[in-house]
């Protein structure tokens, strides 16, 4: 039986070098935190890159708490063609053949764990952003749905393939796509596995920024410049958001506890699709 309790416990990390699957650099001019994922031996959410990311946003706090000052938080990729291709299909697969629920579900929590801090921007008065330069699948298209403001560069693909093995993306991708376009366009990107280039999204408002081609830095520089002129406006306008369109961590616990109790019905013929989409991901 695969555990993953002992994996997501919070610690306060001083170096940025001492991350496994995630390289941090703090911009004190901008006062801009980027955290870069680099998961191996595949781009996606693996328990080591979510404990890493879980133990970043605890060092951010605490260095806010010391005198450090955050007002924007990136996220991005260091893995060339690829943002994240989402959840570590090879350990559900595991985990669904050994019957493990236990295990899903402590798989599925630091999942929204970290989505959830991001999602609210660690409780703290500051923006984060997502910078998509390559693509992102399932989970890797939910963590760039859940910042304050997702920047995409032209060309890259978006989407969520869960159905293709007769499962679908359990850790935040209805709450925060019907909050975008509405809940019967969710449904129907949720239900067909289709792949969106980010031009497409950015019509659909999804992506709120689109950047030309290897100009996806210079588009969050340039976007902090705006935001920063009108410091007082933006903010206020990101807690209307937060009033609006809020996203307890309870409804995502609740639809991840689905995902689980569904994953679990999953039968040889999905669980083969599913090896085939590792393969994918080995590939990337």
């Amino acid at each position: 039986m695969i555990s993953l309790a002992n994996q997501i416990t919070p610690k306060i990390r001083e170096e940025s070098g001492e991350y496994s699957h995630l390289t941090t650099h703090y911009e004190e001019k901008h006062k801009l935190g980027w955290y870069y994922m680099h998961a191996s031996p595949r781009p996606c959410f693996t328990p080591t890159l979510l404990q890493d990311i879980d133990n970043w946003f605890s060092q951010v706090k605490y260095e806010q708490e010391n005198g450090r000052d955050y007002r924007y938080l990136v996220l991005a990729s260091n893995v060339e063609g690829a943002f994240n291709l989402g959840g570590d299909l090879n350990l559900f697969r595991g985990l669904i053949e050994d019957g493990n629920y236990d295990g899903l579900l402590d798989y599925a929590k630091a999942c929204i764990n970290v989505l959830y801090q991001n999602i609210v921007h660690l409780e703290r008065d500051l923006t984060t952003i997502s910078l998509v330069q390559g693509d992102a699948l399932g989970g890797g298209f939910e963590a760039a749905l859940s910042s304050n403001v997702l920047i995409a560069e032209r060309g890259t693909k978006m989407g969520l393939p869960e159905i293709l093995f007769n499962l679908f993306p359990g850790m935040g991708a209805y709450s925060l796509l019907s909050r975008r376009v509405g809940s019967s366009k969710a449904e129907q990107m949720i239900l067909s596995g289709q792949l969106y280039s980010a031009e497409e999204l950015h019509e659909l408002g999804v992506v709120d920024i689109l950047a030309e081609k290897g100009e996806g830095e210079l588009a969050v520089l340039d976007y902090i410049k705006r935001a920063e002129r009108a410091a007082n406006g933006y903010r206020a306008m990101r807690e209307v958001k937060d009033i609006c369109n809020p996203i307890t961590y309870q409804e995502l616990l609740d639809i991840t506890t689905l995902w689980v109790k569904a994953a679990l019905q999953l039968e040889k013929r999905d669980l083969r699709m599913m090896e085939r989409l590792v393969t994918r991901q080995n590939n990337k």
